[in-house]
């Protein structure tokens, strides 16, 4: 009984942190089926994701300092998207005038939720983290893993080479968290992998309802190949480790 009402809280706990992503999800479900007078599909969504944003703002469920860190996303994934674009990595075959280089703005927003979803669990779930690595190196890895995503095209791919470097840097390292009344850790390379594998989970929900689409989901949907969630395990790692690092930053200063 104990473990069901712990997983029960854990449950509570992600949805609470998942706000943003559930509405970008239901936002694409609804969406699919349901057109609005003459608004192109990707700039209505634009608008409801820039509605959420400044909700959330609004009503304190973010804070000006995690909004920063959030458009940080934003651009991130936005300039990976155009570019992924451009070499047909993928592509947004829905109409919107709002677009860079065939990428609708919107697009940039499910980066940002889970930038949102970083930021919240970090309070909901009062996350902490022992044996950090060395601030140098931690920049060091993300700016390699961030430049892999661009140059694999045309060079070498060394995903694996990153992955390994991650589980090496961050062996010692482990995350801790509370559900309800009780605090708990895990390996954070393996909290990497986990979320990892929902992120995939949900990139399957998303491409269904038409957020983009792969090259072998054009004619038909299929599943997002399951090597995808290597992508999504270095691209999390990227942004908990800007949270991470924006946090204990903000932490010494105060002292």
């Amino acid at each position: 009984m104990k473990v069901v009402k712990g997983i029960l809280q854990f449950t509570y706990q992600q949805i609470q942190c998942c706000l943003f992503p559930i509405i970008i999800v239901i936002s694409l479900g609804l969406t699919k089926y349901i057109s609005i007078g003459m608004i192109p599909r990707y700039d209505l969504l634009l608008l409801i994701c820039i509605f959420t944003q400044i909700t959330l703002l609004y009503f304190k469920l973010e804070t000006k300092d995690e909004l920063k860190v959030i458009m940080l996303f934003h651009i991130i994934g936005l300039v990976l998207e155009i570019y992924k674009v451009q070499f047909g990595s993928w592509s947004y075959p829905g109409a919107g005038f709002w677009k860079i280089g065939d990428v609708p703005l919107y697009s940039g927003f499910m980066y940002s939720s889970i930038g949102s979803y970083i930021c919240k669990a970090w309070k909901v779930f009062d996350l902490k983290m022992s044996t950090w690595p060395n601030t140098k190196v931690v920049i060091l890895l993300c700016s390699l893993i961030y430049l892999n995503f661009f140059t694999h095209h045309f060079m070498v791919d060394l995903r694996w080479f990153l992955i390994v470097a991650v589980f090496y840097l961050f062996y010692p390292t482990w995350v801790y968290f509370t559900v309800g009344e009780s605090r708990l850790k895990m390996p954070l390379s393996f909290s990497f992998l986990c979320i990892a594998f929902f992120i995939w989970v949900a990139e399957n929900i998303a491409s269904f309802f038409g957020a983009w689409a792969y090259p072998d989901q054009l004619k038909q949907w299929r599943f997002v190949h399951l090597g995808k969630i290597t992508s999504w395990y270095l691209l999390i790692i990227i942004s908990i480790m800007i949270v991470a690092q924006l946090k204990m930053t903000k932490n010494e200063l105060k002292k």
